[in-house]
């Protein structure tokens, strides 16, 4: 309990209802008691161990403990792409199954030991698969393929109940794809499309096939900030991201997301990181550690995970903590 010389000299508000903003002293008129909104912690980035085989433009889903990421591009230079696939348990990132095929640009939704990898593209300048493949927590088997065969989509959902949107079909501005398809654990079918055609956006990779978030990513004529909010059925306008970019990484759900880095014409590569209410998006004061696009992100808006990515080393972890709602206390006056 926080005592009177701990708030003397503080300016004191008259109110019927506890005020949380930090920091704030006032007097509960109800309560008839003296109070105080505490200070919490802030949200933060922390870096993580890394992980073992360096790659970006990956697939990736799950959680801050248990994450998986499979695919994509090695280091520039590195002639092969990567087939491998890696699994994080909140500490270290060990070697699971690997892709039948090596892939980039791939979306993937599901768990860490329930998973389906969508589509994706060969060696730059690449050839769209239509492909995916099902993971059990061991191995990667086929599952349906898509209807349009496409690469820098993303994803929603689980197994049985997944979702892609987005994405490229072909090279430039003739190539950016509107279509949206739904998987029911067999095949894929077509949902409704989205209002922007877009690709390299970001998703809610912990959304549901009945409620997910579309945002940012490059468009016609460029960079995308609106949001877009899938029911199941349809998109709908949400609300506009506050730093316009492509290539970042999202995590959480449509009414709790959570998103960071990517890319900007303006500075480049970014840390910033954005969250999400369902109707606004809001700047953390927390950014990554280290810029980074093309990473896989997972986990929820106060427990997020981002990995991999470039520039740099390809290898880094980082993990989100969100700060909380400052708790209020009774002042002691005698």
């Amino acid at each position: 309990m926080a005592t009177y010389k701990e708030i003397q000299g503080e300016a004191v508000v008259n109110t019927s209802t506890d005020i949380t903003s930090e920091g704030q002293v006032f007097y509960n008129t109800p309560g008839n008691a003296f109070k105080i909104a505490t200070a919490t912690a802030a949200d933060a980035w922390a870096t993580a161990n890394n992980a073992s085989t360096a790659r970006y433009n990956m697939g990736g889903t799950g959680t801050q403990t248990a994450q998986l990421s499979c695919g994509g591009e090695p280091p520039p230079g590195s002639p092969t792409q990567v087939n491998s696939t890696e699994e994080y348990d909140g500490t270290n990132w060990t070697n699971g199954g690997n892709l039948p095929a090596a892939k980039r640009s791939q979306a993937t939704f599901g768990t860490q030991t329930s998973a389906v990898n969508a589509a994706g593209l060969t060696t730059n300048p690449g050839t769209f698969f239509s492909t995916s493949e099902e993971y059990d927590g061991s191995s990667w088997t086929s599952g349906g393929s898509v209807n349009t065969a496409r690469g820098g989509h993303s994803a929603s959902g689980t197994l049985t109940a997944g979702l892609i949107f987005g994405g490229s079909t072909g090279p430039g501005n003739p190539g950016r794809s509107d279509a949206v398809e739904e998987y029911d654990g067999t095949s894929f079918t077509a949902g409704g499309s989205l209002s922007t055609a877009r690709s390299v956006l970001s998703g809610s990779p912990n959304g549901t096939q009945t409620a997910s978030y579309a945002t940012a990513g490059i468009g016609v004529p460029g960079f995308i900030a609106e949001t877009e909010e899938y029911n199941g059925t349809s998109w709908s306008d949400g609300g506009d991201i506050n730093t316009t970019r492509e290539q970042a990484m999202g995590g959480g759900t449509l009414t709790a997301g959570l998103l960071s880095g990517g890319n900007n014409p303006t500075p480049g590569s970014l840390s910033a990181t954005e969250k999400y209410d369902g109707t606004s998006w809001t700047t953390s004061a927390a950014s990554l550690n280290a810029a980074r696009v093309l990473g896989t992100g997972g986990g929820t808006q106060t427990a997020g995970i981002v990995a991999f990515g470039t520039p740099g080393p390809g290898i880094a972890t980082e993990e989100f903590t969100a700060g909380g709602t400052p708790s209020v206390e009774t002042i002691d006056v005698t």
